[in-house]
Order: C-alpha cells, then sequence, then structure tokens
C-alpha cells in the first residue's frame, strides 16, 4: 500500500498462500469488497504479465459511500479482502492507432492499455488531466513516455484542449476515455461535433449517465428460462429485484448498471437499455441487459435465468 498522489492510495493484492491470480486484459476491473461489507470496483493498473499481483488504484472521495473512506483511514498491510472478477467492460480493441484521455483517477484503465499499445507496436497517444498536478497519479509512470502524454493540471493550465485533440477525426484511430462524467460527455459533444464515426469513441464511466424516462410506464412480464418462472415486474420494482423475489440467484454488486456483474443474457423480448456500459451496436444486438437498471420496450422479456 502506497500513495500514488494527493487523496490516492495505490493497494498492490495478491493471494495469501501466494497462488496465481486470474490472467486479465487491459481495461479490466475487479470487485473488492472490505471488512465493513462495503464492495467497490476497481480498474486493474498494474503488470497484467505478472500472475500473482493485482494493483488498483483508489481516489479518497469525500461524498462516497464510506468505501474508500476505509481503504485510506483503516485498510493495513496485511488486511485480507475478498475478490471478484476480473471483468471487462472497456476492452482494448485492435486500432493501428489510439488517442487515450484520461481526467484524474481514470488513468488507472489506461495505463494498461498504454503497456498494450507499445507490445504490439501501436501508435499512441495521452491526454491526462487533473484538478492539480499533486492529485494526479502515475506521473512518474508516464514520464518515460515523453511527449507521447501531455499533462493537463487545469489549475495551471486550464481544461484539456479538446478542440486541438479531437478536432480532425481520423479513421485509423480508436479514442479511449476514462474519468468523470462531464469529461466522458464533453468528449463525446466534441467528436460528435468534428464529425467522427460514433464507433471510434469507447468510454468507461465511475458514476452511471443521466438517463431519460423508461421507454414504458406500464407493468411487463419477465420469464425465467431455467425454471419457467414467470414475473410481473411493475414500475417500481427492478427486473433484478423481481428475479431474485421469483428465486434467481443473480449476482450483483454495483446495482447501478456500471459494473457489469448482473449481465444476463436476453432470449426473447426487447430490452430498454438504460445502463453505462453497453456500447451502441451492443444496446442494438438486444441480446443481454443488465437487470439492475434496465427494463422492457415490450410486454414479455425471457431471460436465460
Amino acid at each position: 500500500m502506497s500513495t500514488a498522489a494527493q487523496d490516492v492510495v495505490s493497494l498492490t493484492l495478491t493471494r495469501p498462500d501466494g497462488g496465481r491470480l486470474p490472467d486479465w486484459a487491459p481495461g479490466a476491473h475487479i470487485d473488492v469488497t472490505l471488512a465493513n461489507g462495503e464492495t467497490r470496483q476497481y480498474s486493474l493498473c498494474g503488470d497484467r504479465w505478472d500472475a500473482h499481483t493485482f494493483r488498483v488504484a483508489v481516489l479518497r472521495e469525500t461524498d462516497g459511500r464510506g468505501g474508500s473512506a476505509f481503504v485510506h483511514d483503516e485498510l493495513a498491510v496485511g488486511d485480507e479482502v475478498l475478490l471478484g472478477g476480473p471483468r471487462n467492460n472497456f476492452p482494448l480493441a485492435p486500432s493501428p492507432r489510439y488517442l487515450f484521455i484520461a481526467g484524474g483517477i481514470g488513468i488507472t484503465p489506461i495505463l494498461p492499455m498504454i503497456h498494450q499499445a507499445d507490445l504490439v507496436g501501436a501508435d499512441w497517444t495521452l491526454l491526462y488531466g487533473g484538478r492539480r498536478r499533486a492529485s494526479m497519479a502515475f506521473l512518474d509512470d508516464l514520464a518515460v513516455h515523453g511527449e507521447r502524454v501531455e499533462i493537463v493540471p487545469q489549475d495551471e493550465a486550464g481544461l484539456l484542449p479538446l478542440g486541438t485533440w479531437l478536432g480532425a477525426p481520423r479513421g485509423d484511430t480508436v479514442v479511449y476515455c476514462c474519468g468523470p462524467g462531464p469529461l466522458l460527455d464533453a468528449v463525446e459533444h466534441a467528436m460528435t461535433g468534428a464529425g467522427w464515426a460514433p464507433h471510434r469513441l469507447r468510454t468507461e464511466r465511475f458514476t452511471a449517465a443521466e438517463v431519460g424516462a423508461p421507454v414504458r410506464d406500464e407493468p411487463f412480464t419477465v420469464e425465467l428460462a431455467r425454471t419457467g418462472t414467470t414475473v410481473v415486474v411493475g414500475p417500481r420494482l427492478s427486473v433484478l429485484e423481481a428475479a431474485r423475489q421469483a428465486g434467481a440467484t443473480t449476482l450483483s454488486s454495483c446495482e447501478r448498471g456500471t459494473c457489469g456483474t448482473c449481465e444476463t443474457t436476453v432470449l426473447d423480448g426487447l430490452p430498454d437499455h438504460r445502463d453505462s456500459i453497453l456500447a451502441d451496436h451492443e444496446r442494438a444486438a438486444g441480446d443481454c441487459m443488465f437487470p439492475c437498471v434496465s427494463r422492457s420496450c415490450t410486454d414479455r422479456l425471457v431471460l436465460d435465468l
């Protein structure tokens, strides 16, 4: 456990028996369940080729629900935590060139992506912003990359120069962005305005995106295909809650549509996607959903539960 920046600690996690940890790929995250019962999701930001160590970084969130405060104030070297995953809702797609944009603690999933891009010989650049230089984690790790990285502390240089970086669309470039919601919204707006193709942007949100009202207010029916049980989902009940009441043992964690733990296959019907994970083409496919937040566009959904 070490300090990565002001209000950011880096945790190194190993198995008590020294055994091998699960393999993972850039963009993956794990669930960490703490001794106070809180479970949080953190991006893996260490060396994916080290089979015995996971590294995550935790930002102290003064307005959070207590998980980060526990890590900063209570967790000590030698304490045990429970891990779930890894899962990857933010995979690195093959591309000859990448533009990485990170805000604050959003640098964490980007670090292994940079390493992977170097391994395969892809061109890449990074635009990394934060409120203050002292609060920006892993600057020493990034310094070795020289001019490929532009560091923009807001108190020194203002907001990220998105217009400069995104003003000219490139068909050979995929943009990966992780950070606060306003940054992701600004990047999406800049790319749309500049004429980038929608599939050129990949994002990961730490907090749920704002969504409008559900497609329908009327109750709908959910059939659990594995048992044949049918349950009616009213406007104040989530699909996840309804499935559990009907006997399903679906795992979940954030229950806000950001972590991906409860991903469920849709066998019939059209889901009303309300998560912050799926890309547009994945939503259009309609073959999976996150029942903690998503609902139904049709009278009936059949789920692989």
